[in-house]
């Protein structure tokens, strides 16, 4: 008989824990607002690139991103590693000796040797003095009797003052292989040379994705001489990239500030915008290569362009872009994999994988993702707000009248039996 009811007992039990789990794994998924369901897995390892929806939903570190999978048993957490697509730098010495300096009516030459068979396509200099600008030519020969041109009126720039330290000498050009290398600048002056290095520089491009400008509005402010760039792009959105085209044609230098709207407040008097820096630099002639900073989950930029006693510049155009964000992520179990997000308060999440970075294979299938839904919570029990037992207060007072007559005829009562 006790087995018999054992064996009635035991379904029933894992019933019940089956129950339980399912619950609480849907539980989990509840906390999230979002979700997109994953498609094409068939591997293992997947890369997931995140789309620019997500950005509003989540918070600036992307610690609520998630995993879930459905599974004929439960509900699994696949994890993942966050990766953004920067490019990388690596960036070579190449040994080299110092033969002599010179000049003559021509300039000033400063000639390396470089006793190996490596190639450069940079040369980094500093000079002792710290104003001035002049054009340089490189050579390169392989005997020092045939010198074949590198670069041509490539200019130099370096301004110090109380205002700012700025400096453009490091000699930039397309793989070169010489056993000599000789540079000649004109200027009346005659340069020292204090230091110089000769480079190899190796960058692998990153991916980006570029963002459309909603909206922008440039301000001259002739009160602080500075022209003041309004940026909307429409929905928040992961910016490590801003570049702006200059129309003038003559030099010009100019520092700049990039800001990122954080807050606002309307108040009587209108509304008060909070801004963070997320970059400070120089707009200059030199080079058009635009400002790259640490990647923003922004709306909203606003750029100082500080003119001082300059005209301001012609702005013609602005272009925004963000690195890819991607997920590498582990699938173990078959089952219907979503991508939740939506939970500000979710702490970012601590996987094995993240200690085993070099066990991730090297190439990975990309899964596309389903349209963005927003999570049914409706199977959610309501929460009951609790009335109270008597909500006229002429009620209460009545009891409360009632009890200490009742009280006081007892005591009454007892005074008179003693």
């Amino acid at each position: 008989m006790k087995k018999t009811l054992l064996r009635m007992k035991l379904p029933t039990i894992s019933l019940c824990f089956l129950f339980f789990l399912s619950i609480s794994c849907y539980g989990q998924i509840d906390q999230y607002n979002y979700q997109q369901e994953l498609q094409g897995i068939t591997d293992t390892w997947h890369t997931i690139t995140l789309p620019d929806e997500l950005f509003a939903q989540t918070n600036a570190q992307l610690s609520d991103v998630r995993i879930f999978g459905i599974t004929s048993k439960d509900t699994v957490e696949a994890p993942y590693l966050l990766q953004q697509t920067t490019e990388k730098v690596n960036t070579n010495k190449v040994k080299f000796k110092q033969l002599n300096t010179a000049s003559n009516s021509s300039g000033h030459y400063v000639t390396f040797e470089v006793p190996t068979k490596e190639s450069i396509n940079r040369i980094a200099t500093n000079f002792q003095q710290t104003n001035f600008d002049w054009k340089i030519k490189l050579e390169g020969s392989q005997n020092q009797q045939e010198w074949f041109t590198i670069l041509e009126d490539y200019r130099i720039l370096s301004i110090k003052n109380q205002a700012t330290n700025f400096q453009f000498t490091d000699l930039t050009f397309p793989d070169a292989k010489y056993r000599y290398y000789r540079i000649q600048i004109k200027s009346k002056e005659k340069p020292t040379l204090q230091t110089a290095n000769l480079l190899k520089r190796e960058v692998t491009p990153g991916s980006f994705r570029s963002h459309s400008i909603k909206n922008k509005t440039i301000t001259e402010n002739k009160k602080a001489k500075q022209t003041e760039i309004d940026i909307d792009l429409g929905m928040p959105v992961s910016v490590s990239h801003l570049k702006l085209d200059v129309q003038n044609k003559f030099d010009y230098y100019r520092p700049i500030t990039i800001k990122a709207l954080t807050d606002s407040l309307k108040t009587k008097e209108g509304t008060r915008y909070s801004y963070r820096t997320i970059a400070n630099g120089t707009l200059h002639s030199m080079e058009a290569r635009g400002f790259s900073f640490s990647p923003t989950v922004v709306q909203k930029l606003k750029v100082i362009i500080r003119n001082q006693d300059n005209q301001p510049l012609n702005i013609s155009g602005i272009s925004a872009k963000g690195y890819l964000h991607k997920l590498v992520a582990r699938f173990t179990e078959p089952g219907n994999y979503l991508l939740v997000y939506g939970n500000k308060k979710a702490r970012a999440p601590q996987y094995d994988i993240q200690r085993f970075v070099n066990n991730i294979p090297a190439t990975t299938t990309e899964l596309t993702l389903s349209k963005r839904e927003k999570i049914d919570k409706s199977h959610l029990p309501e929460t009951v707000v609790t009335k109270p037992l008597f909500e006229n207060s002429i009620w209460l007072w009545g009891i409360m009248i009632f009890i200490i007559l009742l009280l006081g005829g007892f005591t009454m009562s007892m005074l008179r039996k003693a």
